[in-house]
């Protein structure tokens, strides 16, 4: 039989009200599509609705065969009648089109929401850790019906509808269904595949307005500069990583080294044949994973690999808070990389930014014609500075759908932990604000108690989770305890940046030395506070971006005395109490600023300079990993002591790193002024060698020798007491350098 064939056939009455709905939804404007589209019992049999406006004819499959269905009032809405026992469960049909050709299909509206009141109610809590199971796109199988189920939440829509490829990107089609006072909406539509790009059209309620959004919880987009979710695959890498997962639950992170290279993915090491070309996660895995071995950090840290429409963002204005940006490949490359990494004794840590989003119309901002993930006071909910919007810290859904994501992360891609960016504009209800362009909280302060308590939940939650897993704050203030636990009182980070040891230490390092005499306390003030946090020693990206010029730019003098400087200002870097990170590019002395849009200056690493420095700072990491002195206590007032803080008139400071079964001596130079028979107070008798010396000819320094005596790498400590200890060392400090002394049994 023809399925084209058609009748001519008696018109269908319809009553007011399935008139009225009619209209709704051929107008987009109907809140509840189940209510007349899908099976419908009743006393008289049943009946079937299919909504099909590009049809010329419809046909329900039956028992007995292919069924015409009837055009209520030629709106596209097709309708049967009869025994409920003579089609499927999921019934078929047949569309013919207007050009007759033909297509089989199952309608969406014969299969009702999945998603459980207890699953809504814990979202709305503001306590739920796992929404992308259920909202978003989950391809999955129904009465064995492939499909994707479409959820979302939007309370303030008169009318969500799901466009794609697969409607003609026609919100009449694919209207959802609205799951009460969740706020959340859903449908399964067995048309869609995986792959397929989609959006949501909004109708809000109030306004009418239509809004075209991309999926909140979509964990694949269009690579920018298009903007569409797509449905993402499950799956399929086999991770090999669990040792490193078990030992990172058991390990003392508080007492082991931790050195973390900084890396923006996309600007690392490019390809093609013209060097523009961005790497693939997976394809630089081997590379990347071998270097930073050959320089000994022991962690990663990516820059936002979150999806971002901007390329000069670099990644901290996200839109996709679940998807990695498909710049770099899919989803299991970089868990390839992740597996990788781990595989080969690396850590990997992803910079996460719950501080803000960007106002981009596809993406966040007034979702549902309303605000809302942002807050609705413009003064809470907008950075003006950086042109952004502010989560609504205070509503439970946003707060869901923020854990959500961190955790995320680290269960979907093993990261060991989060950087979390803009922490500061998150605690500060004035944060950049003039008087009179914020209000109090209300016991009249300047504390965002709202964001206060979501920071505390995410590191609670993530500690909980996932031991081992460490989550650092990005905070620029003195804020107390912002690495302390929760239960005493502190916000529940694992780290701090610190952030004035990094701007009194790059001050003092660009200073001429004739001037830094005046300037000794900018390098001595760190350590009055540096116990107060369990802090990281930031040397990041934001350092050498926007004028600020490169590390060996910001130093002094000529070319020898720049090289120099920036080799003791590693070597103090490397030897003060405090887990250390470095941006990419520094450790071999990056000329030029950082430029987002090309690959690191790998040229200059054939220079002898340049090389050398690549080497010190491998020393230097090989060091700080292998002497416990220099990790051990980075977080306890035992590790460290000072020698002399005060010889401020030749710029030198000496100090000790202690562990429980060893000393280092650290002696630093800061002028380019040798200092021959220098006298040093040490804490014990007996025989000491150099183990580290910053201008050894092997990382480019001058090797200078004390022409006043044979430089031997052993000296003995005198019986001469001076300062505050029992012994005393006689030696050569080079100009610009520092050396590191140990005991000798």
């Amino acid at each position: 039989m023809a399925l084209s064939r058609t009748h001519s056939r008696p018109p269908v009455s319809i009553d007011i009200s399935l008139r009225r709905d009619l209209n709704a939804l051929c107008g987009a404007r109907l809140h509840d599509p189940y209510a007349i589209l899908g099976r419908h019992r009743s006393d008289s049999g049943c009946t079937v609705r299919v909504y099909r406006p590009g049809a010329k004819a419809l046909l329900i499959h039956t028992q007995d065969g292919p069924a015409h269905m009837d055009n209520l009032e030629r709106t596209g809405v097709f309708q049967w009648r009869g025994d409920a026992a003579d089609i499927q469960q999921h019934p078929r049909f047949t569309q013919v089109n207007p050009d007759d050709t033909e297509f089989t299909f199952v309608d969406a509206y014969s299969f009702f929401p999945q998603i459980t009141n207890e699953k809504l109610h814990g979202f709305s809590q503001g306590r739920c850790c796992q929404a992308w199971h259920y909202l978003g796109s989950v391809p999955q199988t129904r009465d064995s019906i492939e499909g994707v189920r479409f959820s979302l939440w939007a309370p303030n829509a008169e009318r969500i509808s799901v466009v794609s490829d697969f409607n003609h990107w026609d919100g009449r089609v694919h209207p959802m269904k609205s799951l009460g006072t969740s706020g959340v909406w859903e449908l399964f539509i067995p048309a869609a595949q995986i792959g397929a790009c989609y959006k949501y059209e909004i109708r809000n309620r109030d306004s009418g307005k239509l809004f075209i959004k991309a999926d909140p919880y979509g964990q694949l987009y269009e690579t920018p500069p298009q903007t569409a979710s797509m449905v993402a695959p499950p799956s399929s890498h086999e991770w090999l990583d669990q040792p490193w997962l078990d030992d990172r639950a058991e390990r003392d992170w508080l007492h082991q080294p931790m050195s973390i290279y900084e890396l923006h993915l996309g600007s690392w090491r490019r390809g093609g044949d013209q060097g523009d070309q961005a790497p693939n996660y997976r394809d630089i895995a081997t590379e990347l994973v071998d270097y930073v071995k050959s320089q000994r950090f022991t962690h990663i840290q990516f820059m936002p690999v979150t999806e971002h429409p901007f390329d000069g963002s670099w990644g901290y204005q996200t839109t996709g808070y679940f998807a990695p940006t498909r710049r770099y490949g899919s989803a299991d490359d970089l868990r390839y990389l992740v597996d990788h990494c781990h595989q080969n004794g690396i850590g990997v840590f992803l910079d996460w930014v719950p501080g803000h989003f960007p106002r981009d119309e596809h993406a966040l901002a007034f979702f549902d014609g309303t605000p809302l993930y942002e807050h609705r006071d413009p003064q809470r909910g907008e950075h003006k500075d950086w042109g952004t919007l502010i989560f609504d810290y205070g509503r439970n859904e946003v707060k869901s759908f923020l854990l959500s994501s961190a955790w995320y992360w680290l269960s979907e891609f093993h990261f060991d932990g989060l950087r979390v960016d803009a922490v500061a504009s998150m605690l500060y209800l004035d944060y950049s604000r003039k008087h009179g362009e914020w209000s109090p909280n209300e016991y009249g302060g300047n504390e965002n108690l709202e964001a206060i308590d979501f920071l505390r939940q995410v590191n609670m939650t993530m500690h909980r989770d996932f031991p081992g897993a460490l989550v650092m704050a990005e905070e620029s203030t003195a804020w107390p305890m912002v690495s302390r636990p929760v239960y005493v009182g502190g916000l529940g980070f694992s780290l701090k940046w610190n952030m004035g040891w990094m701007n009194d230490t790059l001050a003092y390092a660009g200073l001429d030395p004739i001037y830094r005499q005046y300037n000794h306390d900018k390098l001595t003030f760190s350590l009055l506070y540096a116990y107060t946090e369990n802090f990281i020693l930031p040397l990041s990206h934001d350092e050498v971006v926007h004028g600020k010029r490169s590390l060996l730019r910001k130093m002094p003098g000529d070319r020898w005395q720049q090289l120099a400087n920036l080799r003791l200002l590693f070597t103090w870097f490397f030897t003060h109490p405090g887990n250390k990170l470095l941006f990419m590019g520094g450790e071999f002395a990056q000329e030029n600023e950082w430029n987002h849009n090309q690959q690191l200056d790998w040229d200059l690493t054939g220079s002898p300079g340049h090389h050398g420095m690549q080497v010190l700072v491998s020393d230097l990491n090989g060091l700080y990993r292998d002497y416990p002195a220099l990790h051990q206590y980075d977080f306890e007032p035992k590790g460290f002591d000072w020698l002399d803080c005060h010889d401020n008139t030749q710029s030198i400071l000496s100090y000790v790193r202690r562990s429980d079964d060893d000393f280092l001596a650290v002696l630093l130079n800061f002028t380019p002024i040798p200092r021959n028979n220098y006298l040093v107070p040490i804490p014990a008798a007996g025989k000491y060698r150099v183990i580290f010396n910053s201008d050894s000819d092997v990382y480019g320094g001058s090797n200078y020798q004390d022409p006043t005596r044979d430089n031997d790498f052993e000296m003995v400590a005198s019986e001469q007491p001076y300062l505050t200890q029992g012994h005393s060392l006689s030696i050569t400090l080079p100009p610009l350098a520092g050396i590191i002394l140990q005991r000798l049994e």
